[in-house]
C-alpha cells in the first residue's frame, strides 16, 4: 500500500540546540567586624555555633577580627550567607553585643 505526500507539506530543518552550562551562582564572603565591646570569647563561640569551626580556628579568625578589623567566616551562595548574617545579628543582639556581621561578593 502506498502512501502519497502531501506536496504543500513544508519539512523544516532540525535545528539543534546547544545545552546551555549554568554558570555556579555568585559566592559570598561572610565577615565579622570589630568593635570595642563584644568580648572575644563571645566571637569565637558564634564562630564555633554559627560556621562549625573548631576552637584553634575560631580562635585564629577571632585573633584577625581583632588585628585587622574583620576578619572571614566563610564562603557561601547568597541565601546561605544572607542567613549566617541575620542568624549572627540576632544572636549578638539577644545577648546585648553590637558584633557585627556582614557579606560581600567574593
Amino acid at each position: 500500500m502506498a502512501t502519497r505526500s502531501n506536496p504543500t507539506t513544508v519539512v523544516e530543518p532540525v535545528v539543534e540546540r546547544k545545552d546551555s552550562v549554568a554558570k555556579p551562582p555568585p559566592m559570598y564572603q561572610v565577615m565579622l567586624l570589630n568593635d570595642d565591646y563584644t568580648p572575644m570569647d563571645f566571637v569565637v563561640e558564634v564562630l564555633q555555633r554559627f560556621f562549625g569551626m573548631g576552637r584553634e580556628k575560631a580562635t585564629r579568625v577571632m585573633l584577625q577580627v581583632h588585628l585587622d578589623g574583620r576578619g572571614v567566616c566563610g564562603v557561601f551562595p547568597r541565601d546561605v550567607a544572607a542567613t549566617k548574617v541575620d542568624l549572627v545579628t540576632d544572636y549578638a543582639r539577644v545577648h546585648e553585643h553590637p558584633l557585627q556581621c556582614v557579606m560581600e561578593e567574593a
